[in-house]
């Protein structure tokens, strides 16, 4: 097979369906699909449609308000119907199955699919790194026919831009969740799914500094925070990395203390707060990027922050990032949750390793989205615009956790292993 093309190997089973190949488009891949009718309560707020997507949507935000799980829900409970059962199928590209994230993501598809009674093929590059890769899979997809829609979850904000183009000039319609693509051709994405990741990284800032603040204030001499991204390249984590900056810059700067922030350019020069040269600041944010998107790499990054005398705090940016953080120190057993006597570290996502550090004392805590809802929403949207339905942009949610609230109810449902 040609490398523009996704191998077995490289692709994840989903829907429990076993991976098959056809003449569509020249990929492997697996169908989800059932007939069953759909019933949903209407509780989204600041979001009435006249249709569809108005009822589909309420029980997105639902679920990302933390009131359902990610089991299957039961129609008798429900007192809204809606038929769905239309022939259309998707293609749903996620940035990677490198985190149970995506996981996560590919179950909200798995559902809505079933429940509206259509076709949604899940496929994506090994890596998030493997921006080219993605961008083939993108450009197969469009040459291939059949397809009602697709969801684009997208590495790189920039690197699908024609696609996006020939996806308009094919009358494809594509729905971004997880990420936006703030340059792309008018009118070629209908709608984005996504956290609001740059108040999502204000809420790791805020949390963190709390839990930093009589450390910082007490500081007669400078003190560093460093923040671990896995790129510089999706929207999702520049947001996330920028917003935790300018948050904890502002935060700083109401207790009289002055920032600076240096490391890779895309996040020094992005800064919308007040900052100074470092030779002038009391605190540093240092932002690390890695040279590709993996745990290893990340702890290398975090590794050369977190042995500086003057560490005080981290930040890792998504699940990947913060699993870095912890890879780091267990060679340095420098994090906990004492900060007169060890590095706090606060994470984004959740998954295993950082719900196991967080209960463990290792993690401060961490920001985790509603990835099964980014999911569910993707499809409701796609088909929404398949039905000639109007859509609008969608922003779910982001919850700070640690070890006192994991359990509650508005939070546990969102942290996925």
């Amino acid at each position: 097979m040609e490398r523009n093309r996704v191998d077995r190997e490289n692709m994840i089973q989903v829907c429990g369906n076993p991976i098959v190949e056809d003449d569509f488009h020249g990929f492997p891949h697996q169908n989800c699909e059932g007939t069953e009718q759909l019933r949903w309560e209407n509780e989204m707020k600041k979001r009435v449609l006249a249709s569809l997507l108005c009822v589909a949507m309420a029980l997105t935000m639902f679920v990302g308000c933390g009131e359902r799980d990610t089991e299957a829900y039961d129609p008798a409970e429900d007192t809204l119907d809606i038929i769905g059962g239309k022939d259309y199928h998707f293609e749903i590209i996620v940035k990677s199955y490198q985190s149970s994230y995506w996981q996560a993501v590919v179950k909200g598809v798995e559902q809505a699919a079933e429940e509206l009674g259509v076709t949604a093929n899940c496929i994506g590059p090994n890596a998030e790194s493997d921006i080219v890769d993605q961008v083939n899979i993108l450009n197969n997809v469009i040459k291939g026919d059949g397809v009602d829609g697709i969801g684009l979850a997208a590495c790189d904000q920039d690197a699908c831009l024609d696609s996006l183009q020939s996806a308009m000039d094919k009358g494809i319609p594509v729905v971004c969740f997880d990420s936006a693509i703030p340059k792309a051709p008018e009118g070629s994405v209908y709608a984005t799914v996504a956290t609001d990741n740059y108040h999502a990284g204000a809420i790791a800032a805020e949390n963190l500094y709390a839990g930093l603040r009589a450390e910082i204030k007490a500081a007669n001499a400078l003190v560093r925070i460093g923040e671990v991204n896995q790129d510089a390249t999706s929207e999702s984590i520049v947001n996330r990395g920028l917003g935790f900056i300018d948050r904890f810059a502002e935060l700083a700067a109401a207790d009289g203390k002055t920032v600076a922030v240096i490391g890779h350019d895309k996040y020094v020069d992005g800064v919308k707060a007040e900052v100074v040269e470092a030779v002038d600041a009391d605190i540093i944010i240092e932002a690390a990027v890695p040279a590709q998107t993996t745990v290893g790499l990340c702890a290398d990054e975090a590794s050369f922050i977190m042995n500086k005398a003057d560490t005080i705090g981290m930040f890792g940016s998504n699940q990947v990032a913060a699993e870095g953080i912890l890879t780091a120190n267990e060679k340095l057993n420098v994090l906990g949750t004492d900060p007169e006597t060890s590095i706090l570290a606060a994470g984004f996502d959740a998954g295993s390793v950082i719900k196991g550090a967080i209960n463990d004392g290792k993690m401060y805590g961490a920001v985790t989205q509603s990835p099964f809802a980014m999911g569910v929403t993707t499809v409701q949207n796609l088909y929404a615009i398949a039905s000639g339905e109007t859509v609008d942009d969608v922003s779910t949610e982001g919850y700070w956790y640690n070890a006192d609230n994991m359990e509650d109810a508005s939070i546990a449902p969102n942290l996925y292993d």
